[in-house]
């Protein structure tokens, strides 16, 4: 891979992301805390034990120090969907990077023109929206804000084709493609568990053998994350059901909680 990758995050997407990486050379990721840093760590040895390939977890670096993530030629932000929290580390990226490096958000549902003009570098920047789990999922879906270079859409779809990903250009709009069709189906699936008092993993078995999708959508949702699942449907402006704000007003998230349309308990 051409580009010298730093990723900004220490979830899911961020630890998917570098151990997906990890196969083509050394990564950096940057985590805020020395707890974040090690909860890191552990993913993304975890992931790349699963991986084919004999991939070294140890190329990835993990770092607390975001001047860590100057040497990089490629910056993804990969932290919180919340549109204040990415405009802050974007900020901070915009500053670290190098004035010919890529910059990148992984957001799903947020506006790439405002991440854009938060990093300071429009001309550089894209929208990345890798899939979870990062390292299966193929697609990957591009939106550039206006001031985008040629160059830089090239980059891009370079950064995509090395890691393994077929790259989609979408427009700038809220949820992309994916995610705006998506959501309004998962959310009637809600709906209609309550209408009808199916059980969750009855619902999710009509889906899966009658439709041949590999996920349930109440699983799929309880994967994602309730909390994400709102502010995704919030930010496409579908119509998000009362029950999962209730759920996530509980502190009942999904899988990575416990508890939520399943309990995981």
């Amino acid at each position: 891979m051409s580009e010298r990758l730093g990723i900004a995050g220490s979830g899911a997407i961020a630890c998917g992301l570098a151990a997906t990486a990890a196969r083509h050379g050394e990564v950096v990721l940057w985590a805020r805390s020395d707890g974040s840093a090690q909860r890191a760590r552990g993913t993304v040895e975890g992931i790349c034990g699963r991986l084919t390939g004999e991939v070294n977890a140890r190329h990835v670096r993990i770092e607390t120090d975001v001047e860590a993530l100057g040497a990089a030629t490629a910056v993804v932000e990969a932290v919180a969907e919340d549109e204040a929290v990415k405009s802050g580390v974007l900020g901070e990226l915009g500053r670290v990077a190098g004035d010919r490096a890529l910059l990148a958000t992984t957001t799903s549902s947020l506006s790439i023109e405002r991440l854009a003009q938060a990093s300071g570098a429009p001309e550089r920047f894209v929208g990345l929206h890798v899939f979870n789990p990062v390292a299966k999922m193929k697609l990957v879906e591009l939106a550039f804000p206006q001031a985008a270079t040629d160059a830089t859409r090239e980059r891009a779809r370079a950064l995509c084709s090395a890691l393994g990903k077929s790259a989609v250009e979408v427009p700038d709009r809220p949820g992309f493609v994916v995610n705006r069709l998506l959501f309004p189906y998962l959310f009637s699936a809600v709906r209609f568990m309550q209408e009808t008092g199916m059980q969750p993993a009855d619902v999710d078995a009509c889906m899966m053998l009658g439709a041949g999708h590999p996920m349930g959508p109440l699983a799929l949702l309880d994967y994602v994350g309730l909390d994400v699942a709102v502010a995704i449907g919030e930010a496409i402006g579908a119509d998000v059901p009362e029950r999962l704000r209730a759920l996530v007003a509980e502190g009942a998230l999904g899988k990575k909680a416990g508890r939520g349309l399943y309990d995981q308990g």
